[in-house]
């Protein structure tokens, strides 16, 4: 039981707000003294786990195609693009890229989309655009924080609730390997992926719904930011001398 120390390690990190490489590393090493590996084991251990990653070294592709994205001002016709469609809010985009991104996933196309791929080069963009038509002025950088935050949840939700539709996915593996072996039972699957469906739908109504109380709270902040504008120095002055 010493060895899920190591789970406290993270979750006291990401509390702490600390490096996430950082807070995995220490993890990985307390995890390891505890569970009676030598040093040399646990540096095998983190060698052998970098090298068999095909996806730690994706960025040595991914940041030169961000690069010529930014280049070439993908995002500022992105921004236009969404800009000219009246109708379009930043929740109703966002809740859109969820099922895209949901349905790639189940059909296991994992890395065609993505935050370093999609929603910073182009879906944030896109939301600020729409943000930007629909508030002007009364967006605010706190508006501009939240816009980033539910980008990047609606994608880390769509991944989630769509990757275990996949027969192949390493989660769906995962469970059947290890419930066969512990509990000496067959799991197929299919049957896991297929009760995964009722989940991912379920996952997407509520994401939905959440987008649109995103757009009122939007609304509000844009309210509230607008009045607060508007109250000059001497008109602040001049209301607190009649109170």
């Amino acid at each position: 039981m010493y060895v899920l120390i190591g789970v406290l390690v993270v979750i006291l990190g990401f509390m702490l707000r600390v490096n996430a490489l950082v807070v995995v590393v220490v993890a990985g090493i307390v995890t390891g003294f505890l569970g009676g590996m030598t040093p040399l084991q646990i540096l095998n251990t983190f060698g052998t786990g970098f090298a068999g990653s095909r996806s730690v070294t994706v960025f040595a592709v991914v940041l030169p195609v961000i690069g010529l994205i930014e280049h070439f001002g993908l995002q500022e016709q992105a921004r236009r693009l969404i800009s000219k469609l009246s109708k379009m809010t930043p929740g109703w985009l966002y809740a859109l890229y969820m099922f895209i991104r949901q349905g790639t996933s189940a059909i296991g196309l994992m890395n065609i989309m993505g935050h370093a791929q999609t929603v910073r080069p182009l879906i944030y963009p896109m939301a600020l655009g729409s943000a930007e038509r629909k508030y002007g002025e009364r967006l605010t950088p706190t508006m501009r924080e939240r816009l980033k935050g539910m980008a990047a949840a609606s994608d880390n939700i769509g991944a989630f609730f769509g990757e275990d539709v996949f027969v192949a996915v390493g989660s769906i593996l995962l469970i059947t390997g290890f419930v066969d072996s512990t509990y000496k039972l067959k799991l197929d699957a299919l049957q896991i992926a297929l009760w995964a469906i009722p989940t991912g739908l379920c996952a997407l109504a509520l994401h939905v719904g959440r987008m649109r109380l995103f757009d009122r709270r939007l609304d509000r902040m844009a309210a509230e930011g607008a009045v607060q504008g508007s109250r000059t120095p001497a008109a602040a002055a001049q209301s607190e001398e009649q109170h």
